[in-house]
Formats: C-alpha cells, structure tokens, sequence
C-alpha cells in the first residue's frame, strides 16, 4: 500500500484557544476536532500523521490528543519555530510569531518524503473529502497538486462572515484563487476579497477551498526558492507579513511550476469561527453518530 500522510496544522492552537488545556470538546467522550480528522483519515487510508505544533507546546499536546491516537496510527511531530527559514533569509528578532502557513509545510520537509494532504487543525472536513484526498495521492503525481474543493453553501455560518479561497477552475484545474470573506447577505452569498477588489456575488455551488491541499515532496523545493523574494517584499513589515500556501499554490500556477487539480467533495465543513457555532458542531457530531458513522466512544 501506497504511504500517504495527514499533515495537521496547528502551531496556532495555544494562541487562538488560549492554551491547549482550555480546547473545547465537541464530542461525546472529549474528543476534539482532531480526533474525527484523524479518525476518517486513518479510515480513508491515510496511515502516518505529522502535527506541526510549537515547541512549547508539544508536552500538552502529546499529553492531550497524541496519547490518544499513538496506538491507532504513525504519529510524528515537526516544530515551527520563527527561525526555522532556508539559508541566507533573516528574520527580525521583533517578530513574536512564526510566518504562516507555507513556512510552517516547509517544517516538514526532513520527515514526509511521500504525498500528503494539509488540513487546519481547527476544521471538521467530512469523511468524503479524506476519501476523495487519498485516491488523488495514491496516483503518481510530479508537481501535480491536488485542491479538495466544497460547495460554498456547505461551508458556511448563520452567525458571520469567514475567510473562504474562491476557487476559479477550468476542466477541473485551479486557475484562481481569490482570498475573500463571505456571508449569505439577504439570500444571496456575498464574496469580498482580502485585497480589497470589489465584492461579488456567488451561487451556493460555487467552489472554494478550505485549505485541504494534496502535495508531492516538490513544494518545499518550490516554497524555499519562494521564501527569499516573500522577505525581499515584505522587508518594511517583516514583523507581521504572512507567508501563507495559498499565495504558493496561485504563485506555482502562474509560474506554470505546478497544475493544481480541483477535487470535488461534497462533504460539510464545520468549524468554530463564532462561539454560536459550537452548539451546532457538537449537535452535527452527535447526528453522526446517531446515523453510525462514528462510535459513541471513537477510539
């Protein structure tokens, strides 16, 4: 069997919840998202995770959800740290946080040497999406990357607005990816992109990306010729600026460095964005299990 890998990104859980220790359950027996992720990945054929964490972090995390998976599946961890760049870049030491997301897969680059999947730690994908990702990577790819894409009206919240990648596609490849916030607005969904171009409407089929993304080892090659040009851009705000994968996907498209193929899933994101949205999660769980697509008491 072909090896595929789950790496979960996560090096911002104890900022964004406050510290491991307060990460809410949402499960019947305390599992945390993580846990439903690495359940239906280990079931769609994924068989070794990789938790990108921080260092000060991996006592807690091991503690709280490493111990529970260990037995279950393959478990590594990589370290994001604000110094872990390619030779020759330098970061001001009065930046506090690490770069963002493409910085934080080049942090696996020593431990993954076969395709893999990325996903935020903090979102519930679907089983159907897992699925879908594993027959993408188990194909032999070369700079061939995969988007797992949703119906926008699968993705959304009552309570707000969210950051969504709206994906322009052609014969099933990524052409585009407009970073936006979107909110059903009056009936209709209402796209307004992070650059700040003007608002647009969508229809409830409309793809985006929920930053599940299938890669082969050629991205840390492609993320590293990357890195020096994003410090060299962003040296006035080195502080803050964000080195993020989405902006690395668009950049290899354009660059004709890569094709990255749009994989339909019809499966329903569920997140935490708003702290309404919880009482809808944990109900969204509990219908699964009632329908048994998960034991009461996962692991």
């Amino acid at each position: 069997m072909k090896d595929i890998t789950l790496v979960i990104l996560a090096a911002g859980m104890g900022s964004r919840f406050g510290g491991l220790k307060q990460i809410e359950p949402i499960g019947p027996n305390g599992e945390f998202i993580i846990d439903y992720s690495i359940y239906d990945a280990k079931k769609a054929g994924f068989n070794k995770v990789v938790f990108i964490i921080k260092k000060e972090n991996y006592n807690d995390f091991k503690e709280t959800i490493g111990k529970r998976i260990e037995s279950h599946i393959e478990v590594l961890y990589a370290f994001q740290e604000i110094d872990n760049v390619p030779k020759g870049c330098t970061i001001p030491k009065t930046r506090k946080k690490p770069l963002g997301t493409a910085q934080a897969i080049l942090c696996v680059k020593d431990i993954v040497k076969e395709p893999f999947a990325i996903i935020n730690a903090d979102d519930f994908y679907g089983y159907d999406a897992y699925v879908k990702a594993a027959e993408f990577l188990k194909k032999e790819h070369n700079k061939e990357y995969g988007l797992v894409g949703y119906l926008i009206k699968n993705t959304l919240t009552e309570y707000g607005a969210l950051k969504r990648g709206v994906c322009e596609v052609k014969n099933d490849k990524l052409l585009k990816l407009i970073e936006s916030k979107v909110e059903r607005v009056n009936n209709k969904i209402l796209a307004s992109p992070l650059s700040g171009g003007d608002s647009f409407i969508v229809d409830d089929n409309q793809i985006v990306s929920m930053n599940m993304l299938l890669f082969d080892s050629s991205i840390f090659e492609y993320i590293e010729k990357l890195f020096p040009l994003f410090i060299e851009k962003n040296k006035d705000n080195l502080d803050s600026a964000e080195f993020l994968i989405p902006d690395v996907l668009y950049q290899s498209i354009k660059e004709k460095y890569a094709t990255v193929e749009v994989i339909k899933t019809t499966a329903e994101w569920c997140g935490v964005t708003y702290y309404e949205d919880l009482k809808n999660l944990k109900e969204f769980i509990n219908k699964l299990i009632k329908e048994g697509k998960y034991n009461k008491n996962l692991w």
